[in-house]
């Protein structure tokens, strides 16, 4: 089972191979292909998670941008009817994450601040 954090569900929908470092692109990249493949359980989590381990913005286990983050990931929560330690298959959270967020078009009102909003914004999304 993985931890990963609620906002990486909306992440994971836009990812082209763009990211912080090389290491950051490769492990999102090699997390995506096993959560596609696998359809593992996850753990919903209000910390880092396996995403996070090769960020450079994690800093001994500690995101360098919390507030902001911690905002995507409330919203995606209550959005999506979930909370910190939901269990689910990979596959339901994407489908609410599709339903709740993507769809009704509130992917800007929870992240357009992010940086990499102008690649999501601009994308129709990769959630196969």
């Amino acid at each position: 089972m993985y931890k990963l954090r609620p906002h990486h569900g909306l992440c994971s929908a836009f990812f082209c191979g763009h990211g912080y470092s090389e290491a950051f692109t490769a492990n999102m990249t090699e997390m995506l292909r096993l959560f596609r493949q696998d359809d593992p359980y996850i753990t919903l989590t209000g910390g880092t998670d396996c995403i996070c381990a090769s960020c450079p913005h994690s800093l001994s286990h500690v995101c360098d941008a919390a507030e902001k983050v911690q905002r995507y990931d409330s919203a995606v929560l209550m959005f999506c009817g979930l909370s910190v330690g939901s269990v689910l298959r990979w596959s339901e959270f994407t489908d609410r994450v599709s339903r709740h967020i993507l769809e009704p078009g509130l992917l800007q009102d929870i992240c357009g601040d992010c940086q990499w909003y102008s690649i999501c914004g601009s994308t129709k999304g990769n959630t196969e």
